[in-house]
């Protein structure tokens, strides 16, 4: 009997299922390609949105022209005449300090005094060395002397004789070798009390009672320093352009803060013979009395030097300069949007701001405030407002 049912073909699926099917797979494909679309619209929005918070938002400043002035004024540091740091030279434990800062003191006062218990030991031991040398010495000459005798009645060689001369005249280096090293002992002794080097101000102190000090300590500071403030060094820098009318005898004025209205004379002594490549100034030096204490070692003041300076120097703030290898920059910013640095010529130091004699343009704009990570070439944001 023959079975049919294996052979028979399956009837087709009715047309509405079909189109259904259709259907189904369209919108299947339009979600996907939708969803597609819809991470790739938020890939770019998100890419460009990484862009604008990477590119730097900066500040621009328009450089201001200055006019021409019939003197140089630039910032100078104030210095002690004479100025000393005093540490101390042997080990030990401070017993006691004798000033304190803002003392005035004459020179060889003391100021401090420290114990020093080995440097103790050692000398003691140095002197009963030199009390058993000078023993031996002793004995050494009386036993040469007696040989020298003996040899006159040949009851010695003169071998002997000889050792013996020898003997006593090596015990007799002993003692001066001894005697040495006890005045090396003694001197080093000396520095236990840490005396002023010369009439002065106290202007620091470290030592405090029981503070180990010294060699071998792990405190290396100085116990104390001093400055002399009658008269003053001033230490000024000076654009290269000017250092051709920086001569000795050249008079200035100083003004400072602390003191409004009031001018100090000063008088150029020295230059440093060379310009700076890193600032592209010359250093000068001047000197000025200072009787009544009014200047302070270690402030600053402004320095008028009677010099002409030119018109044509473009004024920026201080802020918008870059200290970079290859001299002192500015950052500028081009129609584009695009960075490029510039390096100038400081002609006068103002302070907050400074006066540029090169490098830069009358319009060109310059980034106030420049980020360390700016590059040449880099495309910035500009700031309004």
């Amino acid at each position: 009997m023959t079975d049919f049912s294996s052979t028979q073909a399956t009837p087709p699926p009715p047309r509405g299922l079909r189109s259904a099917g259709i259907t189904a797979g369209i919108v299947a494909i339009a979600v996907v390609l939708a969803g597609t679309y819809w991470r790739m619209h938020e890939s770019a929005q998100a890419h460009e949105w990484a862009e604008t918070q990477s590119t730097p938002t900066v500040r621009l400043i328009t450089p201001k022209p200055s006019g021409a002035s019939d003197e140089l004024v630039q910032p100078g540091t104030i210095e002690a005449w004479t100025s000393a740091r005093l540490f101390a030279r042997v080990p030990g434990y401070v017993r006691a300090w004798y000033a304190d800062i803002g003392a005035h003191v004459a020179a060889g006062a003391p100021l401090g005094a420290i114990d020093t218990p080995e440097l103790d030991q050692q000398i003691i031991q140095a002197r009963a060395t030199l009390v058993r040398v000078k023993a031996e010495a002793t004995l050494a000459r009386t036993t040469a002397a007696r040989w020298t005798d003996l040899l006159k009645s040949h009851s010695v060689s003169q071998q002997e004789t000889d050792e013996k001369n020898a003997n006593a005249a090596t015990h007799v280096a002993a003692v001066a070798e001894a005697q040495a090293n006890l005045g090396r002992l003694l001197a080093m002794k000396a520095y236990a009390t840490i005396r002023a080097p010369f009439a002065g101000t106290v202007t620091l102190r470290n030592a405090d009672i029981g503070d180990l000090v010294g060699p071998g300590s792990t405190n290396q500071n100085p116990m104390f320093a001093m400055a002399d403030g009658h008269r003053l060094r001033v230490y000024v820098s000076v654009p290269q352009q000017y250092a051709p009318l920086m001569h000795s005898g050249l008079s200035a004025r100083l003004t400072a803060p602390a003191w409004p209205g009031r001018n100090f004379e000063a008088k150029l002594v020295d230059q440093s013979g060379a310009i700076n490549p890193q600032t592209g100034a010359l250093q000068v030096q001047l000197v000025m009395d200072n009787a009544d204490g009014a200047l302070r070692p270690g402030g600053f003041a402004q320095v008028h030097f009677d010099v002409p300076v030119p018109a044509g120097r473009l004024n920026v703030p201080s802020s918008a300069l870059i200290l970079r290898g290859g001299g002192v920059k500015v950052a500028t910013v081009d129609a584009s949007g695009k960075v490029h640095f510039a390096t100038v010529t400081i002609a006068q130091d103002q302070g907050n701001s400074v006066e540029i004699s090169s490098g830069l343009k009358p319009g060109e704009k310059v980034i106030d405030s420049p980020p360390d990570s700016l590059l040449e070439g880099e495309t910035v944001h500009v700031a309004h407002g």
